[in-house]
């Protein structure tokens, strides 16, 4: 039986391709007991604004020698914050209102201890209930793998029973491909190009803003502009023209 599993770092409202990868795959798995990186995708994304895109961050000190599963977060301003600049900037969107159960469940209704356990929830509310996608999750922590490096990344994929690994593209520059030969485990990269562009807001347009900004675009048409373009019978549903910007 094939199993083809994604082993990836949880990201603060990933971009559209982190759940392209979650797409492809019958199990993805959230690396979270590795290193953190500091000014990473980790705990911050971009937003559109008037004035191009912008971070938007979760505050969670300047600690370098944390696992991101260890990542704490202590002050808890931010999350009004972000609340306020999704509201500001998307409220005209088509679609926002079918995201603000959404945000303001992870801005306003709880309150996160924990980078890894915000991120996460996210990802999976996202893939789930926004996309439709019946990928199952896993944290590499129930594995226990052993190892360092690509022996532990690999340990995991053998736990998990894993017959092809989906890799992001980055990682062509340095991965062994041999040592994935040797495991029985087939390797296959994901490629990120030919995304078509919608109706984004603020122009110019930008591909690599959080998949909040294409949720509250293109609502029920969003999961055309991240997989289903690449089947050609396929049209995005209509996206109704977005409303006049709030101006408070």
């Amino acid at each position: 039986m094939t199993c083809t599993v994604a082993v990836l770092q949880s990201n603060y409202l990933p971009w559209k391709g982190y759940f392209d990868i979650i797409h492809d795959v019958d199990l993805f798995i959230f690396y979270d007991d590795v290193q953190y990186t500091k000014n990473d995708w980790r705990n911050r994304n971009k937003v559109k604004m008037p004035g191009g895109a912008a971070w938007i961050t979760v505050p969670v000190g300047t600690g370098l020698h944390r696992r991101i599963c260890d990542v704490e977060i202590r002050d808890h301003r931010w999350q009004e914050k972000h609340w306020k600049t999704f509201r500001q900037y998307y409220s005209g969107a088509p679609y926002y209102a079918e995201c603000t159960e959404f945000l303001r469940e992870i801005y306003l209704e709880r309150r996160w201890n924990l980078l890894s356990e915000l991120n996460q929830h996210a990802i999976r509310t996202i893939a789930t209930e926004f996309l439709g996608l019946k990928t199952r999750f896993a944290d590499s922590r129930s594995f226990a793998p052993k190892g360092r490096r690509l022996a532990r990344l690999i340990d995991v994929l053998r736990i998990a029973g894993a017959t092809c690994y989906v890799s992001g593209p980055s990682a062509k520059t340095y991965i062994d491909a041999e040592a994935f030969a040797a495991a029985g485990i087939e390797l296959a990269f994901k490629s990120y190009d030919g995304y078509p562009r919608y109706a984004q807001q603020y122009p110019p347009f930008d591909h690599s803003v959080t998949i909040v900004d294409l949720l509250c675009n293109a609502g029920p048409a969003a999961a055309f502009y991240i997989w289903g373009w690449r089947q050609h019978s396929e049209s995005p549903p209509a996206i109704p023209q977005a409303r006049a910007e709030p101006q408070n």
